[in-house]
């Protein structure tokens, strides 16, 4: 097919984030007649540019996840470069982070309802379960392993529809260097027992690491983390996990079997895949009532941030950040097939 001349351009619009190696943008791309589109676009930072072992992790992140089409996982659109800069274009998320979540119900001092806190989680589940399951185009499991489930890496829209993203230590098959054994990759205090201990991880490691985040979502407390990383790495190997009653006495029994299933540092007790673990919180909301949708999640991130609605996407000016109509940094004859 002849190539189709392009006359698209993407516009800065604003940092959403910057992390240690790199930030985040919205963009705006735009198109003949008026067309617009908002993206993400996540970038490495110049210092680590020119580390050949982490662009070569950058790009198996962006070419794995170009590929890993669900609603519950945010979409990867292209992978570009800009000089010696690459960047990834991928689906813009408007409304927040769990961190962001959880942050908010600490400073208003209120629970989380145990319904949506097993509405979201189930929704990471159903993302796993498809990320896990992926083929390649010739049928082989690619054997995804995300490894960095944590509360900053699951986000929802103000409309209610929950999203796991970064997969840029994710564990595949011809897509990430495994350096299992090696280094540790990830944040320590969600990592699985297997993980911390520099062991092989499989599908179940992602559970157990989800398991961690449900238990901060039910208590406000931070299961394994210390500030002492040694006594961390320590807590999730061998610490005791406290039954969930004991800090918060309302969870429903079925819940807590749950929760504890997910968090059984034996493999073979733990759950063996997310779909197991998704439909068993499935069955606790919906077998005998109707139970949360995206709908009641939208509502009620609606009345916790009332000020995320006012200010989202289509405010030109954020964060202090200047919207320039002019900034054009990106080119389509820079993509990168």
């Amino acid at each position: 097919m002849k190539e189709i001349e392009d006359k698209n351009r993407f516009v800065i619009m604003r940092e959403i984030a910057e992390g240690g190696m790199g930030s985040v943008f919205e963009v705006k791309q735009v198109g003949v007649e008026g067309f617009e589109k908002t993206m993400a676009f996540k970038t490495i930072i110049p210092e680590f540019s020119s580390d050949p072992e982490f662009v070569e992790m950058f790009i198996g992140e962006a070419k794995l996840v170009a590929d890993l089409v669900h609603e519950n996982i945010v979409q990867i659109y292209q992978l570009g470069k800009s000089g010696r800069q690459y960047y990834i274009a991928m689906e813009y998320i408007d409304g927040l982070n769990l961190e962001q979540f959880l942050d908010r119900h600490m400073e208003l001092g209120i629970e989380i309802p145990v319904t949506l806190i097993t509405f979201i989680i189930s929704r990471v589940c159903r993302g796993l379960e498809y990320a896990h399951k992926k083929k390649d185009k010739n049928g082989q499991f690619l054997g995804v392993v995300h490894r960095d489930i944590s509360p900053k890496n699951i986000m929802m829209t103000w409309e209610g529809v929950v999203k796991l993203t970064d997969f840029g230590i994710a564990k595949a098959a011809n897509y990430m260097r495994n350096r299992e054994g090696e280094i540790l990759l990830g944040k320590i205090q969600y990592m699985s027992p297997e993980q911390a201990a520099y062991k092989a991880t499989d599908k179940r490691s992602d559970l157990f690491s989800l398991g961690v985040v449900m238990y901060e979502m039910l208590t406000g407390k931070l299961l394994f983390a210390d500030e002492d990383t040694t006594v961390t790495i320590n807590n999730v190997i061998r610490k005791p996990i406290p039954p969930i009653q004991k800090y918060n006495p309302n969870v429903p029994e079925d819940v807590a079997r749950i929760l504890h299933k997910a968090l059984d540092r034996d493999l073979e007790n733990r759950y063996q895949d997310a779909g197991q673990m998704g439909y068993d919180l499935e069955y606790f909301m919906y077998h005998d009532r109707f139970g949360p949708t995206i709908v009641t999640l939208a509502k009620y991130l609606r009345k916790l941030f009332p000020e995320g609605i006012k200010h989202s996407s289509s405010q030109p000016k954020q964060d202090g950040l200047d919207y320039d109509p002019d900034t054009i940094i990106i080119k389509d004859e820079d993509l990168i097939d």
